[in-house]
Order: C-alpha cells, then structure tokens, then sequence
C-alpha cells in the first residue's frame, strides 16, 4: 500500500470519525463517497428495521394480510443487516487503529 492510499484511507476515516460526532460532511472536509457510503449504508439498515418493526406490529395487531412467516424474515433481514454494518464499523475501527499505531 503506498502513501498516497494510505493518506486517502485516513482522510476517510477521520471524516466518517467526525460524522460520528456529529458534524455535518461540509464540516468533515474531505468526507467524499466513503462518508456518502457509510451514511447511505445507515440508512438501509434503519429502514429495513422500522419496516421490519411495522410488519411486526401489524402482525400483534391482527391484521390478516401479514403471515409469521413475513414477520420473521423481515426481522431477520433487519438483524442480519445491522450485523454486518456492525462488521464493517469494527473492520474500519480496526484499521484506523493499526494505521494510527503505525510508525512512520
């Protein structure tokens, strides 16, 4: 890995690392397509589980339309989706770390 990626994978992490703390991407600099990505990744996650808590309350409330079966895939859509935007936070935390330990 050269230098030149290096410095763009870190220009990434530090702008997902200030839309964490809130900032918006103008105010993250260089916050580009990773942070567009990673924001974009959020928000499926957190739509495939509010359909999935709709379809769910739907069900309680006996609406005839709404199998268990439906119910239950589309709350395990919405787990397995969470685990893996999971993964990839852990992966990039990960990374960040070991580049910032790394001596130059």
């Amino acid at each position: 890995m050269d230098t030149k990626s290096v410095d763009h994978l870190l220009s990434q992490l530090r702008a997902a690392e200030s839309l964490a703390r809130g900032a918006s991407p103008a105010e993250s600099g260089n916050a580009g397509e990773f942070a567009n990505v990673f924001q974009s990744m959020i928000g499926q996650v957190n739509g495939q589980q509010i359909d999935a808590e709709k379809v769910a309350k739907a069900f309680s409330a006996g609406d005839p339309n709404v199998n268990l079966h439906e119910v239950m895939a589309a709350l395990q859509k919405a787990n397995i989706s969470f685990q893996a935007m999971t993964q990839v936070r852990n992966k990039l935390m990960s990374a960040y770390q070991e580049i910032m330990s790394t001596q130059v």
